[in-house]
């Protein structure tokens, strides 16, 4: 009776998965419009990620009403990063972009109007 069960389920389980939308998540995206500005921590972020032990991580900082935390964001001329921190001055459609040197941040500076792509998170 057990291994009916346990097959049951298996098979049950098999067809969920294929019932669902088979889209990838790279091809779920929403783009939004952002100010970015860059920084060089080199802390634990919001989400405890350790950017001392990971300092090339690409990372950004993200109001999390906007962007969840997690998500998977490209922004155009840093490429595809998390978004693992947040921070006081972040709020609305304003980005942080994670650079390992000061120097590097500083060449990035301000922008505005950047689209960026954030895929969806798969829960």
């Amino acid at each position: 009776m057990k291994k009916i069960m346990t097959l049951m389920i298996a098979i049950l389980l098999l067809l969920i998965g294929f019932s669902e939308n088979t889209t990838s998540a790279e091809s779920a995206y929403k783009k939004i419009r952002v100010s970015s500005t860059a920084y060089c921590e080199l802390g634990k972020t919001a989400t405890g990620y350790n950017l001392r032990k990971h300092p090339s991580a690409k990372v950004v900082a993200v109001d999390p009403r906007v962007i969840p935390l997690g998500s998977k964001v490209y922004v155009p001329g840093y490429g595809t990063a998390i978004a693992r921190d947040t921070g006081g001055r972040i709020k609305g459609h304003i980005i942080d972009v994670h650079f390992k040197s000061h120097k590097q941040a500083i060449q990035w500076g301000r922008k505005h109007n950047l689209k960026v792509k954030v895929y969806r998170l798969h829960r």
